[in-house]
């Protein structure tokens, strides 16, 4: 079982920061009405959240007036079983408490494998906002205890989209979606094609 550590906590400033300010309140009212799945279920674009003033707030403030979507990611999930970056900054907000597992991009071998007994495990508390930097590895976030998770995922618009041509080679074939290179374990249960490069133990919290 992996230590956990809080998200407050000095070694999670290399993977991200505590985003402070945001208005959670009305995310939460929102969210209330999502009922969890017994799975995961990721939702890169919900109108309901984009509606609220924390969409401008998150537009000008956190990602410079960039084009950005609000969207969630929920479930019950207790394994890493895969990683992924992008070339933005990804916000997770607690609407529950939530396990962050994250790795560094910059521990990517040249021949695109990555040994997951680096990753280190953080607590994001509900209603708690953090910006994951762009050469942060992650996944889905993990349950705390037994009633399942909800977290709001802010990215950069059109990331996780379906892609629209064929990619080729090298770090270009590990793109499974826009914006998003995708490195599977072997007990991910990942989809057919999905580069498996994850050595190492299927990290479970």
């Amino acid at each position: 079982m992996m230590k956990i550590y809080e998200v407050t906590d000095s070694n999670f400033k290399k993977y991200g920061r505590v985003v402070e300010g945001l208005d959670v309140d009305a995310m939460a009212t929102v969210m209330d009405t999502i009922e969890l799945p017994e799975g995961v279920i990721y939702e890169p674009s919900v109108k309901e959240l984009e509606a609220l003033d924390a969409f401008e707030d998150l537009t000008n403030r956190v990602y410079g007036e960039l084009p950005i979507q609000v969207g969630y990611c929920i479930g019950n999930n207790h394994a890493l079983n895969a990683v992924e970056y992008h070339r933005c900054s990804e916000i997770n907000i607690g609407m529950t408490e939530a396990i962050l597992i994250v790795g560094c991009q910059q521990d990517i071998t040249a021949e695109y494998t990555y040994d997951t007994a680096k990753m280190e495990a953080f607590r994001l508390p509900k209603g708690c906002a953090v910006e994951l930097y762009a050469t942060t590895l992650h996944y889905a976030p993990c349950n705390v205890g037994d009633n399942g998770f909800k977290v709001i995922v802010v990215l950069q618009k059109d990331t996780n989209l379906p892609i629209e041509k064929v990619h080729g080679e090298g770090e270009d074939a590990l793109l499974t979606a826009k914006n998003k290179w995708l490195i599977g374990h072997k007990e991910g249960g990942l989809p057919e094609g999905t580069h498996i490069g994850l050595i190492g133990e299927n990290l479970t919290v």
